[in-house]
């Protein structure tokens, strides 16, 4: 394992000491369940998961309320669209619009309603001719999904100005931004950005698979999409919600069957919460935001890389990432032969079917470093490389 060299971060990153030796902590001394206990333990995981929403919601300048621990992005993403489509007036939302840098996982839950007719229109936003979006074609729509960095072109979105131009269009729009590769090179300021959902991976930051995080902007206002142990303050009985709940469901002639949920964060978030992914979240984000990934080695590694006129490189030199092809090779191909050299790199259409048909290919390979990335290892890989494509 020590000598490969693993070039894959925008895939998943490689776990620091500190976020291994946080869940192992948990796990032998600390485990118990959250939001279940009286005992001191059980108070303790409380206090740590508080505390790690309170480390996430500086960490994008937002409230801690508004902090939802989701299972990863996907999730999130899903669980956006049950969300809104489960509020009072959404049979008054007819269109959503997305643009060709959008992951699988952002763009299909909604192409799903428009193929059972639960939603009318899809829009795309235009790209320019560097692929990034265009503020000025945003369309008027009622949802509008953010890609604010692509997993193969790794160019950081103006996600301000698209949601400016957006609300200029229709000020009542709800956007919703995937931040899973832009989290890892550049700061979040939902506040200033003005969204109304994000969501990101643990484990793309370093921390463990099975987390991620939901930012619901009014999360007080919105009714939740999951049931269960955690999130209801009382069951039956009530016939007003009492100050303090989240809200309340109400049966108009059975009030055995009324609930009273809990305000947010808990109101969202039924059953057991991922305890030990969420032990090693706030490490993980220590760690990032003193050791980002160094973007001298992609550029260093482009500069090399142009060089050969059998390479055609899709991503710009200050990209946070290097994606390219090889004239008359397929991607996989490229990529089994690095593979096999012991150095790990991505190939394929990366679950981000658009824009690769886009620029007309049917995949890409892609580099991608982490803190962990030194020059040999790009050094060694270029080399690779260049045997390969003789």
């Amino acid at each position: 394992m020590n000598k490969i060299i693993y070039l894959d971060a925008a895939a998943t990153a490689q776990k620091p000491e500190c976020v291994i030796n946080a869940e192992a902590d948990f796990l032998r001394n600390s485990c118990a369940n959250a939001g279940r206990g009286i005992c001191a333990r059980a108070a303790a995981v409380d206090d740590m998961v508080a505390a790690v929403r309170r480390r996430v919601a500086e960490f994008i300048n937002a409230d801690s309320n508004q902090i939802v621990f989701t299972s990863g992005a996907t999730d999130g993403l899903n669980r956006i669209v049950n969300i809104l489509t489960r509020q009072p007036g959404y049979s008054e939302m007819s269109s959503f619009a997305v643009s060709d840098l959008d992951h699988h996982s952002a763009r299909l839950p909604w192409q799903e309603l428009l193929c059972v007719g639960r939603i009318r229109k899809m829009f795309k936003c235009e790209l320019d001719k560097n692929l990034d979006i265009n503020p000025d074609s945003v369309p008027k729509t009622d949802f509008l999904v953010i890609t604010a960095m692509s997993n193969v072109l790794g160019r950081a979105q103006d996600v301000r100005a698209i949601i400016a131009a957006a609300r200029a269009k229709n000020p009542n729009v709800v956007t919703i931004v995937d931040a899973s590769q832009y989290v890892v090179h550049e700061k979040i300021d939902v506040k200033d950005w003005g969204c109304d959902f994000l969501v990101f991976s643990g484990h793309k930051i370093g921390a463990d698979t099975g987390v991620g995080i939901l930012y619901i902007r009014d999360s007080k206002k919105l009714f939740p999409d999951k049931f269960g142990g955690g999130m209801v303050m009382r069951v039956g009985g009530m016939e007003s919600a009492p100050k303090g709940s989240g809200g309340a469901l109400f049966h108009e002639n059975n009030p055995d069957l009324n609930l009273i949920l809990n305000e947010s964060p808990e109101m969202w978030e039924a059953g057991t919460l991922p305890l030990t992914q969420i032990a090693g979240l706030l490490p993980a984000i220590d760690y990032l935001e003193k050791h980002r990934p160094m973007s001298d080695l992609i550029k260093y590694a482009y500069d090399e890389l142009v060089k050969n006129p059998k390479i055609k490189i899709l991503t710009t030199r200050d990209a946070a990432i290097l994606s390219f092809v090889v004239d008359d090779m397929h991607p996989l191909d490229v990529g089994a032969l690095i593979g096999a050299n012991d150095i790990c790199v991505r190939a394929g259409n990366m679950c981000a079917s658009w824009i690769h048909a886009r620029m007309g290919i049917p995949g890409s390979i892609r580099i991608s470093i982490g803190s962990w990335n030194t020059m040999e290892d790009i050094s060694k890989t270029i080399d690779v490389i260049k045997k390969i494509v003789k």
